[in-house]
């Protein structure tokens, strides 16, 4: 009876705790409220893995720019977009796994009225500028995009956007976003900002730099406009040494390694799926490149690359490096070398951003070769070779930087991918007679049947859903 009496008390003392049995249908280990930083984070590193993957399912950039090839499956070096949901699978991670996170930790940051004003603002600013930069991927990916009623729940089949029109819009937002940030206030901190820690002085080089960037990507058909943003950017103050870098720091176990680690032979996989393509080996083997031992692993005593878009079997070829298989490697969203090619550029293009396009020039294969683990006397050295040097290397400008920008941009396949589009240097062949080397990504299956006249408006207007359709600032 004692018992009865315990166990009867206990339910009424349970019941008196909540106001209806609803309450019981609460999971406790499931966030209903999620804090902006949490969003902030999550969308940045979802951002940073698409774009460092190589799985083919998803990210075959390092393909199309000749940096790697593979051992068996031919489809992805020979530019097949439709064997797998390649398109598909990154329209869907940046609209839904990044931009939809971005739109709603604005909106929390916005509607918290606890927030000091200051740090309000730069928190709004540290989102936009993220948010930019991942629109800038999807419209440099595949031109013409759903942008003014995109990320809207109550919309299932928005309309394309111009590209164009998309792009003038996002430089003016991440202008906006750079004037506002504040080194003398805080934003996103510590752990929640996984790029700078908090340091918003870096943030505000990031911004400026990631200005620089965006700005020349349409310097062939609005020069004014690039000037303008390029002489702005280093006036307010563009990233300096590689201790500057956007850097995302990867943990040693999944699901924060770094993906490659997943993907490749080492400590994470035993993948063979993938060796280095003969067409960037070939180019550093004949300049005596020192981050060949960064990049590569050795086939004996020598670097040795794959035929590009053809069978290659794996332990006859070079691979990546184990520094790149590291879980804990981090990846790149912009860096100090890339900035100082890009000053190079703004300096034959007649831009006021200071000192000689050689200077910029020998700053950035210097700072890329440093940053990988070489010396400064190696990168002397790299620079006296007439293959190298600026003023005996062959070709003009564009051939000069871009291939030398090209190199450097090694495990950064989107960023490469930009470049040689912009520069159309080096000369890249497709592996074939009859292919033509992507110049964007088609539109995904899932647009052609789910927004058909949406879908087919856009493939009109950019002159075709090709991968040999060149976007609006692709026009030489």
């Amino acid at each position: 009876m004692k018992k009865l009496i315990i166990c009867l008390f206990s339910l009424v003392f349970m019941a008196s705790c909540v106001d209806d049995l609803e309450d019981y249908n609460v999971d406790q280990k499931q966030a209903t409220v999620v804090p902006a930083v949490t969003l902030f984070t999550g969308a940045t590193k979802n951002l940073t893995d698409v774009l460092t993957t190589p799985n083919v399912n998803t990210n075959n950039y390092r393909f199309y720019v000749q940096h790697w090839t593979s051992t068996q499956y031919l489809d992805e070096p020979r530019y097949n977009m439709t064997s797998r949901l390649i398109p598909q699978n990154m329209w869907t991670t940046l609209y839904r796994d990044v931009l939809n996170d971005f739109v709603e930790a604005k909106r929390i940051v916005t509607e918290d009225a606890t927030l000091a004003e200051g740090v309000k603002k730069n928190q709004l600013a540290q989102i936009e500028i993220m948010e930019v930069y991942t629109w800038s991927v999807l419209v440099n990916t595949f031109g013409d995009i759903p942008y003014t009623e995109a990320l809207n729940s109550q919309n299932a089949l928005p309309k394309y956007d111009d590209a164009k029109t998309v792009y003038a819009d996002i430089l003016t937002r991440l202008e906006t976003a750079v004037a506002q940030l504040d080194p003398a206030s805080k934003g996103f901190t510590g752990s929640g900002d996984i790029l700078y820690g908090g340091n918003m002085a870096d943030w505000l080089k990031f911004g400026n730099s990631l200005k620089l960037k965006l700005g020349m990507v349409v310097a062939d058909v609005d020069n004014a406009r690039a000037k303008a943003l390029a002489e702005s950017a280093v006036a307010g103050g563009v990233i300096s040494s590689n201790d500057e870098n956007a850097s995302f720091g990867y943990l040693s176990a999944p699901p924060n390694n770094n993906p490659i680690s997943s993907n490749v032979k080492g400590p994470l996989s035993t993948r063979e799926d993938y060796v280095a393509a003969n067409t960037l080996v070939d180019a550093m083997n004949q300049r005596n490149d020192p981050r060949r031992e960064f990049y590569f692993s050795k086939v004996g005593t020598e670097f040795k690359g794959g035929k590009y878009g053809f069978p290659n079997t794996f332990t006859d070829f070079s691979t990546v490096s184990p520094k790149i298989a590291d879980p804990t490697f981090e990846a790149l969203l912009l860096d100090y070398a890339e900035v100082e090619f890009l000053l190079a550029e703004a300096v034959e293009r007649g831009y006021n951003v200071g000192g000689t396009a050689m200077e910029h020039y020998n700053k950035a294969v210097t700072a890329s070769i440093t940053y990988w683990g070489g010396t400064a006397a190696q990168a002397t050295a790299y620079l006296l070779q007439p293959s190298v040097n600026y003023l005996t290397a062959p070709g003009d400008w564009r051939q000069k930087i871009g291939t030398q920008e090209w190199i450097a941009l090694y495990n950064r396949g989107y960023d490469a991918w930009v470049t040689w589009r912009r520069l159309d240097a080096p000369t890249l062949l497709p592996p074939v007679e009859g292919l033509t080397v992507p110049t964007r990504l088609i539109y995904p299956v899932n647009e052609q049947t789910l927004n058909p006249s949406n879908n087919a408006a856009a493939a009109s207007a950019i002159g075709g859903d090709q991968s040999s359709t060149k976007l609006f600032w692709d026009v030489r």
